[in-house]
C-alpha cells in the first residue's frame, strides 16, 4: 500500500523520527529509545514512513538501519517551496507596511 508522504509528515512523532534520522541512520530500537511510546508504536510510524518512501532501510548483519530517503524529502521540499516563496513575499510586504507606519509616527 502506497501512502501519501504529506499525510505521514502531518504526525508530530513521525516528524520527530525524520529529524532524528536527518542526523544519521539508526536501528528501530535506537529510534524508539528517544520516545515515551512503545516499541510497537514506533515500528508502526517507521512502517508508514517507509511505505511513503521517506525512509530507506539497509541490513547490516542482524541489524536493520533506517535512514532518510533524500530524494523523496527533496520532492516534499520542492512542493513546499511555492509556499515558502509566497510567505516570504507576504512577510516582506508586511515589513514595508510596518516601516511606513513607523515613519509616519516620527
Amino acid at each position: 500500500m502506497r501512502r501519501d508522504p504529506f499525510q505521514a509528515i502531518a504526525d508530530p512523532t513521525r516528524r520527530a523520527i525524520l529529524s532524528l534520522l536527518a542526523l544519521g541512520a539508526m536501528t528501530p530500537n535506537a529510534i524508539a529509545a528517544n520516545f515515551d511510546s512503545t516499541r510497537q508504536a514506533i515500528s508502526k510510524h517507521i512502517q508508514i514512513l517507509s511505505e511513503c518512501e521517506l525512509l530507506k532501510q539497509e541490513q547490516s548483519g542482524r541489524e536493520i538501519y533506517y535512514y532518510l530517503n533524500h530524494r523523496k524529502m527533496k520532492e516534499v521540499d520542492t512542493w513546499m517551496e511555492q509556499f515558502r516563496k509566497l510567505w516570504n513575499k507576504r512577510f516582506t510586504q508586511l515589513d514595508t507596511v510596518l516601516d511606513n507606519l513607523k515613519k509616519q509616527k516620527k
